[in-house]
């Protein structure tokens, strides 16, 4: 590991085909969470750096190419970029592991899912009518409906899923046609400025892709107000997703916001009837709350166990959480990193002690590891972390913790199971577990939420929307409607033998 003073700052700023610094000159080192020592130095940059970027997909939409290159065209690109993806797959997912802290299996799927985005808008695009007719009631007349791209997108993007949040944006914007700026999180921004250098080696025009390095007050803060921004999509918490929204109403552009979730895995008795269903839902119970060390929007922090079962059901989770295996995400054998950062790590520390004060009741974890070999003592690691008896006037139960912290609460009846899985702000994500195959529709049927996974929990399809309810947010990524969300609609009308209509005497 070299020290802060042999790295060298990269021109991580691409804006009009070019790669540079920072305006103003400054940068940032990038910290390995796993022992807080900096790898990477980026530009930092700002406004300024910002107004850059966007004049520089301004014109590319305006004057360059991209907007009217044939859907054939495009598609291949898109296609190009997944072939390359692949190509880098080991790079990037390892860079991925030590931006993020997760662990290199993760990283490398992430860059697969990545590459399945970019194809599947590649497909879609390309097996679209390019238009759809409306009957206008005459021979003479040539109606058609036909989508366009929205113009410059303004993209700001998360820590915990760098690679994957971006390409979630980029993907269909550039499928539809659009330019844009894209602002990665000053903490883990290094796979993102991969993938705009690998966009730019497919050979997209310059002006294009355009990114930004540097933090959400300065440079987020400015491309959300920006009146030559059309549409501003931001993952993300909801206290910034608000600021987000507010700073782009004066100039009404569209707006998309994926924000944060408090999901609820809801787990009946008869999902526990024997033993290798018993086990496969301690299973995916450990999976939907601890995979990233919780740091996933979608995680599945609130465990809403029946009674009946839940005494044996979380002594057995907590002795197998007791059991994961924390480290560098590089190591062999690790199953959780470390968290981003140190500040991260207190907020999450603190949203433990808040519960416990409060009555719940710790089965395992709240705590930081001992150091070891794979635990340097500067990481920022924290224990996975089980609390009972929660109910839900708890902090912890109702505030986004996004950390390895799970909740557990208990049922007796379904209407009841169903009333806590609602009872949140949020409605991102959620799950039931149950061999009853017409509760399971009941209760996915009823469950406020955006997606809602049956005897499972977390898998994703590109070509399903993926969106919340609520505090959530509003608009969809993935699917057909995550293409639509960067699109606008217009009817055109052609008469094809005009004749004067003779409203006006003249």
């Amino acid at each position: 590991m070299a020290e802060s003073t042999e790295l060298q700052a990269r021109a991580t700023i691409h804006a009009g085909g070019e790669w540079r610094a920072a305006v103003s000159g400054a940068t940032r080192e990038i910290l390995d969470p796993a022992d807080a020592l900096p790898f990477a130095v980026v530009a930092e940059g700002d406004e300024r750096d910002a107004d850059l970027a966007v004049a520089a997909a301004r014109r590319a939409f305006d004057e360059g190419e991209w907007p009217r290159t044939p859907v054939a065209e495009r598609a291949a690109l898109l296609r190009r970029v997944a072939d390359l993806l692949v190509r880098d797959r080991e790079r990037l997912g390892l860079l991925e592991s030590r931006d993020a802290g997760k662990t290199l299996e993760e990283g490398r799927i992430d860059v697969d899912c990545v590459a399945d985005a970019f194809r599947y808008f590649a497909d879609l695009v390309a097996a679209e009518a390019p238009g759809r007719v409306v009957d206008a009631g005459s021979p003479d007349v040539h109606s058609v409906v036909v989508h366009e791209p929205v113009g410059v997108c303004a993209m700001i993007t998360p820590w915990n899923y760098p690679l994957l949040q971006a390409s979630w944006k980029i993907a269909p914007a550039l499928a539809a046609g659009n330019t844009f700026v894209v602002k990665p999180s000053e903490i883990t921004p290094l796979t993102t400025v991969e993938l705009v250098g690998l966009l730019v080696e497919a050979g997209l025009p310059a002006g294009v892709a355009n990114i930004v390095t540097g933090p959400g007050h300065t440079v987020g803060a400015r491309l959300a107000e920006h009146p030559d921004v059309d549409l501003i999509s931001f993952t993300g918490g909801l206290a910034s997703g608000v600021k987000v929204a507010r700073a782009a109403a004066p100039s009404v552009k569209k707006v998309a916001l994926e924000l944060g979730g408090k999901n609820p895995n809801v787990v009946f008795a008869d999902a526990c009837a024997t033993d290798e269903s018993f086990d496969t839902a301690v299973d995916q119970a450990l999976n939907a709350a601890f995979i990233h060390s919780g740091q996933v929007c979608s995680a599945g922090a609130r465990l809403i166990v029946e009674e009946s079962v839940r005494d044996r059901f979380v002594a057995e989770l907590a002795r197998r959480a007791r059991r994961i295996r924390l480290g560098r995400g590089t190591e062999d054998g690790v199953e959780c990193g470390p968290l981003v950062s140190e500040q991260h790590r207190a907020k999450v520390e603190e949203h433990v002690a808040s519960a416990l004060a409060e009555g719940a009741v710790l089965r395992c974890g709240g705590r930081r590891p001992e150091p070891s070999p794979q635990r340097p003592e500067r990481g920022y690691f924290y224990e996975p972390t089980v609390l009972d008896r929660c109910h839900r006037g708890m902090r912890v139960v109702r505030e986004e913790v996004f950390g390895p912290v799970l909740t557990v609460e208990t049922f007796r009846t379904e209407d009841e199971a169903v009333a806590l899985a609602n009872d949140t702000e949020y409605g991102l994500a959620g799950a039931v577990w149950t061999a009853d195959a017409g509760r399971a529709r009941r209760v996915a049927g009823r469950l406020r939420h955006g997606t809602v996974w049956i005897n499972d929990f977390h898998p994703y399809l590109p070509q399903a929307e993926w969106g919340g309810f609520g505090r959530s947010g509003v608009g969809r990524e993935l699917g057909p409607a995550g293409l639509a969300e960067y699109r606008e609609t217009k009817h055109v009308y052609q008469n094809l033998a005009p004749r004067p209509v003779r409203w006006f005497a003249g």
